[in-house]
C-alpha cells in the first residue's frame, strides 16, 4: 500500500494527465488537495512514488505523470466511475436488441456500440468449433428464378445467399429438396461439408441434380462460412487521435489489419479460465500492444460455442467514463447470448 496522501497525489496526477495529457507540478498539486500541504512535502512524496515506479519526469523542470503501473494501481483502487443514465441504458439496449436473437450480428452490434461510445476500436471474433452442424435449411422464394437459401447451425449461427435457378420453386421441388437436407445434412458437422460430400450425395437426386446443384454449392459455401471463426474490427480511425500513442499508433493499424497476431491472442484468451479481464501496458503479451489498454470479455453461448468481444485504446483513456460503458454492453450482450433476446433491466 502506497498511503492515504501518496494515492490521493497519484490519483489527482492521473486524472489530471488523463484530461489534459500534461505533467502536473507540485504548486498546482497544492491548490487541488482538499488539506493544507506545503510544497516541500508534495515534491517528497513525488519523489517517492517515482522511486516506487509509479511517476516519471519527462523533463527536469517538469512536473510528473503516470507511469504503466500507475494506471494499474489507478484503476484497482482509485477508479470513481460515473453511473450510466437511464437514458444512456436504454440507447445501448435499442442497439443491441434488434439482432438480439442472432449471435454473430448481436456481437457485431456490441463491437459497434462499444466504438462509438468509447471513441476506441472495438473488435470481436467466434471461435471456429468443430463440433458445430446443421440445425435446419430453409428456401424463401425471391421472385424471377431466384431464391434466398437461410441455414441455420446447431450453435446459432445463422447464414444466407440468395441464388438464381434455371426452373419453378414449386411443391415437388421443395419436397425433393427438403427430403434431401434432412437425409444428408441435418445433424452433419460443418467441417465435413465441402465439394466432395456434395458430390457422394447429389447422385441420389436423379435427375433433379442439376436443378438444384446451384443450392448445394451456395450450402457448402455457408457451411464453410459458418464454420470458420471470424474477427472483426471497427473503429480502427479513432486510435489516429489517441495521441498518447504517438507514432505506436501506425505499428498498432498495422498489427490490426493483419489480424493475425490478435487472432491467435484472442484464441489463447477463449481457452484461459477467466470471462473478462482488462490489460493495461506491457500486461499485453503482444509488442504492438505494449501503450495500449484492451478489455476482453469472454462469451459461452448456444451448445458450447465461444465468442469474445473488446476494445483497444491508449493508456490514457478516460477509464472513469469508459469502463461502466464497456461493463454494461458487455453484461447485456452476455444476456442476449445466453437467453435469446430477453430485455435486460
Amino acid at each position: 500500500m502506497i498511503g492515504d496522501r501518496r494515492a490521493a497525489i497519484l490519483g489527482l496526477i492521473t486524472d489530471y494527465y488523463i484530461k489534459t495529457g500534461e505533467p502536473l507540478g507540485s504548486k498546482s498539486l497544492c491548490e487541488m488537495l482538499p488539506y493544507p500541504i506545503s510544497s516541500a512535502t508534495i515534491r517528497n512524496e513525488m519523489a517517492l512514488l517515482s522511486s516506487m515506479g509509479y511517476l516519471e519526469q519527462r523533463h527536469t523542470s517538469g512536473g510528473r505523470v503516470p507511469t504503466k503501473a500507475a494506471y494499474r494501481y489507478y484503476v484497482d483502487n482509485l477508479l470513481n466511475a460515473e453511473r450510466l443514465s437511464e437514458y444512456e441504458k436504454q440507447k445501448i439496449v435499442q442497439m443491441l436488441s434488434v439482432n438480439a436473437s442472432d449471435p454473430e450480428r448481436l456481437l457485431a452490434d456490441a463491437a459497434t456500440a462499444l466504438s462509438e461510445l468509447t471513441g476506441c476500436a472495438a473488435f470481436y471474433s467466434t471461435v471456429k468449433d468443430s463440433l458445430d452442424c446443421v440445425q435446419g435449411v430453409e428456401l424463401i422464394p425471391a421472385g424471377g428464378g431466384r431464391v434466398m437459401l437461410v441455414m441455420l447451425t446447431l450453435g446459432g449461427k445463422i447464414k444466407s445467399s440468395v441464388c438464381n435457378l434455371n426452373c419453378r420453386v414449386d411443391d415437388e421441388f421443395k419436397s425433393i429438396f427438403y427430403a434431401f437436407i434432412k437425409r444428408y445434412f441435418i445433424g452433419t458437422p460443418l467441417d465435413e461439408i465441402d465439394l466432395t460430400f456434395i458430390q457422394s450425395a447429389a447422385p441420389m437426386l436423379g435427375e433433379r441434380v442439376f436443378d438444384m446443384l446451384p443450392l448445394l454449392s451456395t450450402l457448402c459455401s455457408l457451411c464453410k462460412e459458418a464454420s470458420d471463426g471470424t474477427l472483426s474490427i471497427v473503429g480502427e480511425t479513432k486510435l489516429l487521435s489517441q495521441t498518447e500513442l504517438g507514432d505506436s499508433v501506425f505499428n498498432l493499424l498495422m498489427f490490426l489489419a493483419g489480424k493475425e497476431k490478435l487472432e491467435k491472442l484472442l484464441n489463447r484468451f477463449s481457452k484461459a479460465n477467466i470471462e473478462q479481464t482488462l490489460l493495461l501496458g506491457d500486461e499485453n503479451p503482444v509488442y504492438e500492444l505494449k501503450n495500449t489498454s484492451m478489455a476482453i470479455a469472454k462469451f459461452d453461448y448456444n451448445n458450447s460455442q465461444i465468442a469474445t468481444l473488446g476494445i483497444i485504446g491508449s493508456l490514457r483513456v478516460d477509464y472513469n467514463t469508459i469502463l461502466p460503458r464497456v461493463d454494461y454492453i458487455i453484461k447485456l450482450t452476455r444476456t442476449y447470448l445466453k437467453e435469446g433476446g430477453i430485455k435486460y433491466e
